[in-house]
């Protein structure tokens, strides 16, 4: 072991758990007490201001310019009685990441002194130089002019003595710059759709919410190691490594004992966690050493996707205190499982009904297959848009390896629910129904729903979309990867499904049709042409691919030709009809995430050849020199016959190291022509094809030859640290 890993290894294993200081009280005691809530609204705000902020978070109203003063004023309070000292506006653009500008509570007066102060107009918008953020051809880098806005839906928080305050950003000309904007319309569009539907059963129901319950995988490694990999520092993964003898093979990582300074880490990342109001509750082992998961109990979409950003930053943060490194690509070492984030959505009432979730009678049970049929006839219709939100060129190492969905977008309901909609679909005749057929559909086909479904349908982890039980998992969804654009298109899609679900309700009401008959003749039609994307079986099996193909359902492997799917005539059209992107804005988007597929196997290519020609074949010819000094050596000793007989093995890997770095450097110059040639397309669309289609193949190879010479050459000779030291579980 060289002298580089020896430190490494020597300081990941002499380590201790650390000791993490307890708040205590009990966590309701303590949890929340950095959010400026609705509770220390109450306490803070006059009544007035406080109605009014309510008022916009709960109805979207406006925020008058004076009471935006008051609030300002008591958040600044607030803020200072917690010891922060500067505010920022925290948005999320379109990198994928948040961001934010601290400025101090400071105002000069005459005499050179300060005082605090944060006026209205400081909490409602900011002016960011926006040209500096990816904006996809939307601002010209002499245009810098973009605005922060306030959304006073994610209460304000304090983190190291910064009050933040969530807010979107968008253009000069009011184009979306970010996650969020996007986000927010398309929650408004699932919310006024699913409320019209509501209708036709609860005349009571007047809002409906998206609920998102994410779960968050990820890895643990020692600090030392990532600090001594390139790879992992520039790309966030390895890329090469040769497999350890002992893997995730014997299935005992799963759901074990978690590693005492895995929980000392957990433990103080989930404490301030909750002080930030994010309800974690989850913590386990994940199948592959060293991964883990975390979850929080259910939160509004808005809310959660912003929870979840913070608490990606927030697991770096603490990480560090503990000498480790999170690691959130989701796929940072080959041949074991990747992390995903699987998104739990449901939609819920003001009337506290999930929407999701089958009632006790028959009317619940219609209700609930109303939204639950006209769920799986968006994903049908709209599969390929899912399949492009969670494109991402991290996420391709994941999609379709033996622990994620496959690329191919389907839906698993469950075999009692497949059952129900069978029989619903085969005893509808069309037309009005008889008296005798109103009773059948409703006490012996929707009657039977079951009030509880949790423990009737099974997780099928090979569906990218699965029904479990009161709410749908988008399992597909990376690691990495933001919540808001897999939720911005789910919750559009959801949308414009219930729109065109009400027309043609209404159309059949107007036809003599009553309510129950339309709605149940819709439905029918509904279940029978969104029968293909239903899919009970192994999604890894080779069959299913060829099932998939023979029900026209896409399998696009590769990022750049999903991402074409945003600009497709289909996706312009939804957008635009329910408000929430508009050409230009997807456009932007369609460029932005080509330029970073591109950049980001660009950049893997490149730390590719620099640890190839820096670091594996400096090492490789240091071996192989010491073997030929060695095979001289014994020929200077030895009989002819001697030096053969005891040199034949020497000289025959001498000449193997000589046949793999010379397979190796073939390659990597290769790759670097092929590079070349790719970057001189003007088009980002054609470059990001050409780096899919050209660059990448060349990554396999790569390790292949890479991974072999770790195996040859001697492990003190070896430049870095290796998958079975890298992976111990501490």
């Amino acid at each position: 072991m060289n002298k580089l890993r020896l430190q490494a290894f020597k300081e990941a294993t002499s380590r201790r758990p650390q000791s993490v200081e307890q708040p205590s009280e009990k966590i309701s005691e303590f949890y929340g007490q950095n959010v400026f809530s609705k509770y220390v609204m109450m306490e803070y705000l006059p009544a007035e201001a406080y109605k009014s902020v309510m008022e916009a978070i709960e109805k979207g109203v406006k925020i008058d310019r004076s009471i935006a003063d008051q609030v300002a004023s008591a958040m600044k309070d607030w803020a200072i009685s917690k010891n922060a000292t500067h505010y920022t506006h925290w948005f999320q653009p379109l990198t994928g990441a948040t961001a934010e500008k601290h400025d101090a509570f400071i105002d000069p007066i005459p005499g050179g002194k300060v005082i605090e102060r944060f006026a209205g107009h400081l909490l409602v918008q900011q002016e960011p130089d926006a040209s500096s953020f990816p904006n996809g051809g939307i601002r010209n880098t002499f245009e810098a002019r973009g605005y922060t806005a306030w959304d006073p839906t994610s209460p304000a928080f304090i983190i190291d003595k910064t009050l933040c305050i969530p807010t979107i950003f968008v253009a000069y000309t009011g184009e979306a710059l970010d996650n969020k904007t996007p986000l927010l319309r398309a929650l408004h569009a699932v919310d006024e759709a699913a409320v019209s539907v509501c209708q036709y059963f609860d005349k009571n129901v007047s809002k409906v919410n998206a609920s998102l319950g994410w779960e968050q995988e990820y890895f643990l490694i020692e600090l030392a190691f990532y600090n001594v990999r390139p790879d992992l520092i520039q790309t966030g993964r390895t890329l090469f490594g040769h497999s350890s003898p002992k893997g995730q093979q014997l299935d005992d990582h799963y759901f074990g004992s978690i590693p005492p300074r895995a929980q000392a880490f957990m433990r103080d990342f989930e404490n301030e966690s909750l002080k930030l109001g994010i309800p974690i509750t989850t913590r386990h082992n994940e199948v592959a050493p060293n991964q883990f998961e975390c979850a929080p109990v259910y939160e509004e979409a808005n809310l959660s996707v912003d929870h979840n950003s913070l608490l990606m930053d927030l697991m770096e943060k603490v990480a560090r205190r503990h000498n480790f490194k999170v690691l959130l690509h989701e796929k940072p070492f080959a041949g074991f499982n990747g992390s995903g984030k699987h998104n739990n959505w449901s939609l819920t009432t003001n009337t506290g009904k999930n929407l999701l979730s089958p009632g006790k009678t028959p009317k619940s049970n219609l209700q609930f297959l109303t939204f639950f049929i006209n769920t799986i006839k968006a994903v049908y219709e709209n599969s390929d848009l899912l399949r492009a939100s969670i494109a991402s060129s991290s996420n391709d190492h994941r999609l379709g390896a033996n622990e994620a969905p496959p690329a191919i977008m389907s839906v698993f309901i469950g075999s009692q629910l497949t059952r129900v909609l069978n029989e619903l679909e085969t005893k509808l005749k069309g037309g009005k129904m008889s008296p005798e057929d109103k009773t059948d559909l409703k006490l012996n086909v929707v009657g039977k729903i079951p009030d509880v479904l949790l423990d009737n349908t099974d997780r099928n982890r090979t569906s990218p979309f699965a029904f479990t039980g009161n709410k749908f998992e988008f399992r597909a969804v990376g690691s990495l990867a933001n919540c808001s654009l897999p939720m911005t298109v789910l919750n559009t899609i959801i949308a414009d499904q219930l729109n065109a679900f009400k027309i043609e309700v209404d159309d059949l009401i107007d036809s003599s049709l009553s309510k129950d008959e339309a709605i149940f003749q819709v439905l029918k039609s509904y279940i029978k042409s969104s029968k293909p994307i239903r899919f009970e079986g192994d999604g890894y099996s080779e069959l299913w691919i060829k099932e998939a193909a023979k029900r026209g359902l896409s399998n696009i492997k590769s990022t750049p030709y999903a991402l074409d799917l945003l600009v497709s005539d289909k996706a312009k059209s939804v957008f635009s009809d329910n408000n929430v992107l508009s050409e230009l804005e997807l456009k932007a988007r369609y460029e932005v995430y080509l330029e970073e597929y591109q950049l980001k196997i660009q950049i893997e290519a490149k730390v590719l050849t620099d640890l190839v020609k820096n670091h594996v074949i400096p090492s490789a010819v240091r071996y192989q020199s010491l073997l030929v000094k060695n095979v001289k050596n014994l020929q200077d000793i030895l009989s002819d016959q001697d030096f053969k007989a005891a040199s034949k093995e020497q000289i025959s890997m001498i000449i193997e190291l000589s046949n793999v770095m010379n397979s190796l450097i073939t390659k990597i110059n290769e790759m670097i022509g092929v590079c070349n040639k790719s970057d001189s397309h003007s088009k980002v669309e054609f470059r990001a094809k050409k780096y899919a289609d050209n660059v990448c193949p060349y990554f396999d190879v790569i390790r292949c030859y890479t991974d072999k010479l770790e195996l040859l050459v001697d492990d003190e000779m070896w430049p870095l640290p290796k998958y079975r030291e890298m992976l111990l579980t501490s």
